[in-house]
């Protein structure tokens, strides 16, 4: 398992990705593949290869120039937080136009006529065009995929009418990465299961060599992403 990561962690990099990103979604993935149970990461994502590129399907490259009249905002949240930061930040007029190659929600807002917008979140595993015509009659349009969920954004105002347009919108948010405690405590709660195993297997087999090589491995593979996603909160902190 350790060794997926670490491989896909140095494919995503070799396609251009920054290490914050980098580490922040390796974090994400780790956690959700713990949270469904699967034992070998492949079997949950396919080989590392392929799932690097389609996580970054080419190297980043900046964007066009900006439309100096939009606002532009590029942010991440692991899928615990999401949703409630698209609904706050919806509010505050930001209209996610896609997901980019690094994982962020890619966001613009009119400050001359900005206007709310509400989203939600889907599971896609077997494709978007079936979720898409579901939603599709309720106003509901597709804004961006990542591995296994789909989002959809709204106007407020197919429900609030002219009380959607706002009067005035905060400032950019400083901050472009959020993490949630649920977050940490899925990662700690993972870590503890792979010590928990490796306890078992030392007792039950009768030789604490066995158990101790498999939880030195594990540790060693657990123990440097919490820290990159220590490093990684530090530095969003900074940014406040």
């Amino acid at each position: 398992m350790t060794t997926y990561w670490g491989e896909l962690s140095e494919l995503l990099r070799a396609r251009g990705l920054p290490d914050d990103h980098v580490t922040a979604t390796i974090a994400d993935l780790a956690a959700h593949a713990a949270e469904s149970g699967a034992t070998d990461p492949a079997d949950e994502f396919g080989p590392a290869g392929e799932f690097a590129r389609h996580l970054a399907p080419e190297p980043a490259a900046a964007d066009g120039p900006p439309d100096e009249h939009v606002e532009t905002w590029r942010w991440t949240a692991d899928t615990y937080a999401d949703e409630a930061l698209l609904d706050r930040f919806g509010d505050e007029g930001w209209e996610v136009e896609r997901i980019d190659a690094l994982g962020r929600f890619v966001s613009h807002r009119d400050p001359e006529n900005p206007q709310r917008w509400e989203y939600r979140r889907e599971l896609v595993t077997r494709g978007r065009a079936a979720v898409d015509a579901k939603l599709a009659p309720e106003g509901w349009e597709p804004c961006g995929t990542w591995v296994v969920y789909g989002w959809y954004k709204r106007p407020r105002a197919a429900t609030l009418g002219p009380a959607a347009r706002l009067a005035s919108t905060p400032p950019v948010p400083a901050r472009s990465t959020f993490l949630s405690r649920r977050f940490y405590v899925t990662v700690a709660v993972a870590v503890l299961a792979l010590v928990t195993v490796g306890l078992l297997m030392a007792v039950s087999e009768g030789d604490a060599s066995t158990g101790a090589g498999f939880i030195t491995g594990a540790l060693a593979g657990a123990i440097v992403p919490i820290l990159l996603i220590w490093l990684v909160k530090v530095v969003g902190d900074r940014r406040r």
